[in-house]
């Protein structure tokens, strides 16, 4: 088979890097992909949204499959595209994307069926959302209706800072068309957890938990980043957290998507705060979430491109999926400025030196290759992922790798999994 992965990040180097141990698959191009994937597949220089030039070189290569692994994509409608042409894609119809770009879609199918939520309201008026702010008590949540890469959410402590990411989103227009409109909702409280699933519409399949680490800074201060690392699986999610939330949230969003005439293909991830009243939805993506795919993918024992087949072909039903007793925990490092302005283009050092450390993996993000050096090319670099029988012993191998790397303005959290040790 041969296989195009749409993407260029740390979560598409992870797919590229389990869906090569297939024996199914014998040739895998990247587009963009980055200097990792070009170990383990051909680079090709078309960008993850340029849809048309994709669908062109899928059918001049004759590719067998398509991975789409990023939001945007995803969002402008490329498996609608492909599928029109005859051609595999794995990934959900645009309609179904909905569910990660917009935040007022998915807040509206959680209210209509009744899966556990923050309380919220729209807003498309700055005075009419500065107006509510003045009628509630801080703190609450801010959203950007559209994709905004991670950081179109801000947890505002007082009125005065959800007002001033407000006029952020909606006046400076940080995100663009993104914050035409805005959620406004409740701070939940308690502890989060990533949940991804296999679904061909009908059959939902769990995977393995894990937690994330959004804030750029140790203890989870500064700004929201895309992630700053993640683990799995994270404890707090016992197996009777996962019976209600198959009963109360999975099975009724899948329902409530086909009433409303969306049959969800792909991988579905939903963000959860474990609260005193049980589990809530923080927030859907239409993916892999990113780092979860790092610390997810490697605990899998399945073939991945066995599964994307049988979702694709309905009869997920079939699979019996396993997954390693073992722990995964990837630290990110990042370019100095992260997830604000950053420089780029600087080389990076010790690599093969990390890579020599039993169950240790370099997922790379953010890299490319400049006059035959590895070189920084993005805000979030490396992925740093390790496997080991305890969360403590996975964590010290992953950050002893970290010890070996080297690029100027070099950043990481030295917290990762604090949550789970503590």
């Amino acid at each position: 088979m041969r296989i195009l992965i749409v993407g260029g990040g740390g979560r598409e180097h992870t797919i590229v890097w389990k869906l090569a141990q297939s024996q199914y698959v014998k040739k895998i191009y990247c587009a963009p992909g980055n200097a990792g994937t070009s170990t383990l597949a051909e680079n090709v220089p078309i960008s993850s949204e340029d849809i048309n030039n994709l669908l062109s070189f899928t059918q001049e290569k004759k590719i067998d499959l398509t991975v789409v692994g990023p939001e945007a994509p995803l969002a402008a409608g490329i498996v609608d595209v492909f599928t029109s042409k005859g051609l595999s894609c794995f990934g959900p119809l645009r309609s179904a994307a909905r569910l990660e770009n917009s935040k007022v879609f998915a807040k509206e199918i959680m209210k209509k069926y009744h899966i556990p939520t923050a309380d919220g309201q729209v807003f498309s008026e700055l005075n009419h959302a500065i107006s509510y702010l003045k009628e509630i008590s801080a703190p609450v949540v801010v959203k950007a209706d559209g994709l905004a890469s991670g950081k179109g959410v801000v947890v505002a402590r007082t009125v005065e800072e959800a007002e001033s990411f407000l006029r952020y989103i909606m006046v400076e227009r940080a995100f663009g068309t993104a914050g035409d409109r805005v959620v406004i909702e409740e701070c939940l409280e308690g502890e989060e957890v990533s949940l991804m699933v296999f679904s061909d519409g009908n059959t939902i399949i769990p995977m393995i938990s894990a937690q994330d680490h959004k804030r750029v800074f140790d203890d989870d201060e500064g700004p929201n980043t895309g992630g700053m690392g993640a683990y799995s699986p994270a404890p707090v999610f016992t197996p009777e957290l996962l019976r209600v939330v198959e009963k109360k949230i999975l099975k009724p969003t899948m329902a409530g998507l086909r009433h409303e005439g969306i049959i969800y293909r792909g991988v579905l991830y939903v963000g959860l705060m474990i609260t005193k009243e049980g589990p809530k939805v923080l927030e859907f993506n239409a993916r892999f979430g990113d780092p979860e795919c790092q610390v997810v993918l490697p605990g899998l024992k399945n073939d991945l491109f066995e599964i994307i087949q049988a979702i694709l072909g309905g009869t997920l039903y079939k699979q019996k999926i396993e997954w390693h007793d073992s722990h995964v925990a990837c630290v990110v490092m990042t370019s100095g400025g992260y997830p604000g302005d950053y420089k780029k283009g600087f080389p990076i050092y010790g690599l093969e030196l990390a890579e020599k450390i039993e169950d240790v993996y370099i997922f790379h993000a953010g890299t490319a290759i400049k006059d035959g050096r590895l070189v920084t090319a993005g805000g979030r670099v490396l992925g740093i992922t390790a496997c080991g029988e305890t969360l403590k012993s996975t964590l010290d191998k992953a950050y002893s790798a970290v010890e070996y790397i080297s690029f100027e303005g070099a950043h990481y959290r030295k917290d990762i999994g604090w949550r789970a040790l503590k």
